[in-house]
């Protein structure tokens, strides 16, 4: 297998007959507190077996030709839970990322707000993508503390600092605006799935997911299994996919 994998769009995945695979796939991570309830467990023990699983998608990736990932695990309107509940949530995942890390078997990049974390798992979450930025295989995107509409908020107010500088001249374009993305350099999302039933994106990534598809299953991201993923790439694989209208 190719580690590298293909650098922009839509992946073939030699041999296997399963058409069509997504080039990036994106996924939000919903009904931690679903599964949590409804295991009568606490909510970090959710997180705890959801970081698992993410660890499971990046291999499933592997075998079906995916090879940039992201995962939206945080959001701003997470982080207005209690103190002590947020701080646990983010050690749960920065020591599932640690982990993933320590395998140097895929690339880790952490975007969103870090600023606004616990300031030790904030460093974590930076070595963590320091420590793999070498690694050549599938790129793993770990939103936390990500809101897309904050993104091209920072984006717009750094290209108009870099403009007011001199460092950017000419016209403002959708490749300019590209580039002060936390996703430079990567391809637009394809396949965007949700878990747990809603059918909303809640504010995730609009500009990089504005063409993608969209798969939503009622199963919580900690039951989220191969069978899942696969039912959820044969369907994007069937889909004609077209621009405009």
């Amino acid at each position: 297998m190719n580690v590298t994998g293909p650098s922009f769009g839509v992946a073939e995945v030699p041999n296997r007959g399963r058409g069509k695979v997504p080039g990036h796939l994106a996924v939000v991570l919903d009904g931690n507190r679903r599964w949590a309830e409804r295991n009568r467990v606490p909510v970090v023990d959710a997180y705890r077996a959801g970081a698992v699983k993410v660890r499971e998608l990046l291999c499933w990736c592997e075998e079906f030709g995916v090879w940039y990932v992201t995962v939206w695990a945080l959001s701003p309107d997470n982080l207005g839970r209690p103190s002590v509940t947020v701080t646990g949530l983010v050690e749960t995942i920065a020591v599932g990322l640690r982990e993933m890390a320590a395998e140097r078997r895929w690339r880790i990049r952490v975007i969103g707000d870090l600023d606004r974390l616990p300031a030790e798992q904030a460093a974590v979450l930076r070595a963590v993508q320091r420590d793999t930025d070498g690694v050549q295989g599938i790129t793993l995107n770990a939103a936390v503390a990500y809101g897309g509409r904050q993104e091209i908020v920072r984006a717009v107010a750094a290209i108009a600092r870099d403009a007011a500088h001199g460092v950017l001249r000419g016209p403002v374009t959708e490749g300019v605006i590209e580039r002060y993305l936390f996703t430079t350099g990567q391809p637009d999302v394809d396949l965007v799935i949700r878990t747990s039933g809603e059918q909303r994106l809640s504010g995730f990534m609009p500009w990089q997911a504005s063409h993608a598809e969209y798969h939503f299953t009622p199963v919580c991201w900690p039951d989220f299994d191969r069978r899942h993923f696969a039912q959820a790439l044969a369907e994007f694989g069937h889909r004609h996919r077209r621009s405009g209208l």
